[in-house]
């Protein structure tokens, strides 16, 4: 029996990368930072909030994000975005299972809430943009950021695809319920990756031809 999955969207940070709270402290520790200094600024501080927020939907700059949650922390904000993100790396476990689904004839793509991409483009620096994916989805891009509805519906259009014949997966789990009204099969990634490549070979290649499954390492 044919997969009945013909489309794969990843989330960038936390998903295809190691986790975004493992960088964040060990950003912390090489700046120097009281512990939960750089999530505060983020997460709580009204300036951060809103820099980030209008960041990811093209409003403000890399630049502009730089210099305010710089000051926030009262750091050197040049070059602030590489430097937070100097401990984010692939996850191989997840990078693998979306090349095997991708060999197997799954449209993949990637859906981020975007870190900005000048003058540090973290998606190229990682290996992770255009080159490996059928489709990118950058919420600057598009002016709309998960989890609105939209985004989604880019996605899909981006893919050719309906939402019942894809699977999208985020750390994220206020990002799923849109994706899930939309008819996508969604994944919340936590804390294992090898659990959530496992679930990505399930569903993307046990149900394809034995032949054809067979072929592909894993």
């Amino acid at each position: 029996m044919p997969a009945p999955y013909s489309g794969l969207i990843l989330d960038f940070g936390g998903v295809l990368t190691t986790r975004m709270r493992l960088n964040g402290e060990a950003f912390e520790r090489s700046e120097g930072l009281t512990s939960g200094a750089y999530f505060h600024a983020l997460n709580d501080h009204p300036e951060g909030v809103a820099v980030y927020a209008a960041l990811e939907v093209g409003q403000a700059t890399q630049e502009d994000w730089n210099r305010v949650i710089g000051g926030i922390l009262g750091i050197d904000p040049t070059d602030l975005m590489r430097r937070a993100l100097a401990n984010l790396h692939p996850e191989p476990r997840i990078v693998a299972a979306a090349r095997r689904a991708r060999a197997a004839g799954v449209k993949l793509a990637m859906l981020s809430n975007s870190f900005g991409v000048e003058p540090y483009n973290p998606y190229e620096k990682l290996g992770l943009y255009q080159d490996f994916f059928d489709v990118v989805v950058l919420s600057e891009e598009e002016g709309i950021r998960k989890p609105a509805t939209a985004i989604y519906e880019r996605a899909l259009e981006k893919l050719g695809l309906p939402g019942p014949e894809c699977v999208f997966v985020d750390d994220h789990a206020h990002n799923l319920p849109p994706a899930e009204a939309l008819g996508i099969r969604t994944i919340h990634h936590t804390t294992d990756p090898g659990a959530t490549a496992d679930l990505l070979d399930d569903l993307l290649l046990d149900a394809r031809p034995p032949g054809e499954v067979n072929a592909l390492p894993r």
